[in-house]
């Protein structure tokens, strides 16, 4: 029993911090979603000759390039360019069409006045659904390796259970307010920022995975502590079962020794008065004398 436990708790241990590490990832990088952007091209210039708008400029220089467009009225979708971007919790970042690399703004300033309580709340409740995954690692860790006796484990893996339980519960709740937020400021954020198509990024699977290994564990830890408690009260019952039969005999044996004490002392009794009867002095009688 001792061994599967052991191994119970190393299983749980082990899901608990991938759950935290995932977390962790998720929350501080910007790959929640990601997609691209329609955004107008440019103006072409001395530095920008390729993915840019000619407006009226040396055409014929421009002739055998075919990456500048000359602009008219006529030219649609050749006016736009579809960057890439990615968004996190924090940042949200967007390639650079005039230069080398990336920017970033943050992603609270994007968000509409009417949804940046819930975009706070689900930054608390991330935060929180870290500490208490920190909080039932440790019990765990603690139930693993310094637990002295069975009972002190038990209690230590009950409370891991408890805190693990609600930290997947907050970490569900806070994904799912960040994917709300995400999807209104989609519709109702800036002009320049709007997505012109966009999917869930490795971060939010991250997420979402931190949240299945956080629930894994506690199904493990629960488990672990109900069959340790089945078995504790099966083997009490065993305990108390062999018990009665050992006092049922031990009660038959002294019933038994004392009834056979009572008839031998009975019979004892019966051979004295026999013995006494038998030497009596006979009486005279008056006339004898």
């Amino acid at each position: 029993m001792k061994t599967n436990r052991r191994c119970r708790a190393l299983l749980a241990v082990s899901l608990n911090l991938m759950a935290l590490l995932f977390s962790t990832t998720a929350f501080i990088t910007t790959h929640w979603c990601e997609g691209t952007q329609r955004v107008p091209k440019p103006s072409c210039g001395k530095e920008k000759k390729t993915n840019c708008l000619n407006y009226g400029g040396n055409e014929t220089a421009n002739e055998t390039n075919q990456n500048v467009v000359h602009y008219s009225w006529e030219t649609g979708d050749d006016r736009f360019l579809f960057r890439y971007f990615h968004t996190g919790i924090w940042y949200s970042c967007e390639e650079n069409i005039n230069a080398a690399g990336e920017k970033c703004r943050s992603f609270i300033d994007l968000a509409p006045a009417s949804e940046k309580g819930v975009l706070w709340l689900s930054v608390v409740s991330e935060v929180l659904y870290i500490m208490l995954l920190v909080v039932g690692f440790s019990l765990m860790c603690l139930e693993l390796f310094h637990s002295s006796s069975v009972i002190d484990g038990l209690k230590l893996n009950a409370f891991a259970a408890v805190f693990t339980v609600l930290s997947g519960l907050l970490g569900m709740v806070a994904h799912m307010m960040y994917t709300q937020v995400f999807q209104v400021t989609v519709s109702l954020g800036p002009e320049d920022w709007r997505p012109h198509s966009w999917d869930y990024g490795w971060s939010f699977c991250l997420a979402w995975g931190s949240f299945t290994c956080c629930m894994a564990a506690s199904v493990t830890t629960l488990n672990s502590y109900t069959k340790t408690v089945i078995e504790f009260r099966h083997k009490r019952k065993i305990f108390e079962q062999g018990f009665r039969e050992e006092q049922n005999f031990l009660d038959q044996e002294a019933i038994k020794y004392f009834r056979e004490r009572s008839v031998q002392s009975v019979t004892r009794s019966g051979e004295l008065s026999m013995g006494s009867a038998g030497f009596r002095k006979p009486r005279l009688s008056p006339t004898s004398a």
